[in-house]
């Protein structure tokens, strides 16, 4: 049954920025404990959709959006909705690892502190399970003292994503988070994403199609702003209902 506190829809969403229109009329839901992948060629507009999903495109002033996106049948862009508390339940994640130029215990705990909590056991009870959860407890634990930057790139992404459940967001979004890590590094994330929707909803901008098929539960497919097709995964990999899906699927375009 959907957590309807939790849940993340968009309805009837146009974006520009400047007079460059990126998506147009785009609806769709992102069901709790899945992984959806958002997938499409360079330039279509998914990692713009994204940002949408915790107004991250409001720092760029030519920015203009309508339509509604939802999240626990509060529209986000409301006026007065607070943006502080939208991104503390809406975490995320980047292309390229981001560690602060701090210890890997100060990366864990700023959020937690930002948000008011003080107190050193229960901040260091949310560095473990932080940590745990993003799969680099038993990495780091020795080192919590240690700059995040000496960390391997694979082992700051995992860090990223332990610093962003640190405040227990209950939607993770994640913006080709492997793009930069060579092999064995994205094949450790992609291990986690999927075992990280037990206790979350996991939302993947992804251009790789095999990918999406490894991780995701439902996909939308974006072409030149407009959603194509958005359905199970492996009902779209396996049978997809548009052309343009299938070109994309076996390469012929993207």
């Amino acid at each position: 049954m959907t957590d309807y506190e939790n849940y993340l829809e968009v309805r009837n969403l146009s974006t520009w920025f400047g007079k460059h229109a990126v998506l147009k009329n785009i609806s769709c839901y992102f069901e709790d404990n899945t992984v959806t992948a958002i997938m499409g060629p360079s330039g279509c507009g998914k990692s713009t959709l994204l940002r949408s999903l915790n107004r991250l495109n409001d720092l760029v002033p030519s920015f203009r959006l309508e339509g509604q996106v939802l999240f626990g049948g509060e529209n986000i862009y409301a006026p007065g909705s607070s943006v502080y508390d939208l991104r503390k339940r809406i975490g995320m994640v980047f292309q390229r690892p981001n560690p602060f130029p701090m210890s890997i215990y100060d990366n864990i705990t700023y959020g937690p502190k930002l948000h008011g909590t003080k107190d050193e056991d229960e901040l260091d009870k949310i560095v473990e399970q932080s940590l745990k959860k993003a799969a680099l407890w038993d990495e780091v634990k020795e080192d919590l003292d240690k700059p995040a930057l000496n960390l391997s790139g694979g082992q700051q992404q995992r860090l990223c994503i332990a610093r962003a459940l640190s405040v227990d967001p209950p939607v993770l979004l994640a913006d080709e988070p492997v793009s930069s890590l060579d092999p064995a590094s994205a094949a450790k994330i992609e291990e986690l994403l999927v075992e990280l929707k037990k206790d979350y909803t996991v939302i993947l901008v992804t251009h790789n199609v095999q990918q999406a098929f490894r991780v995701s539960d439902q996909s939308a497919f974006l072409y030149l702003g407009e959603l194509v097709e958005f359905d199970k995964t492996r009902r779209i990999l396996e049978a997809p209902a548009d052309e343009r899906t299938e070109a994309f699927i076996t390469g012929r375009i993207g």
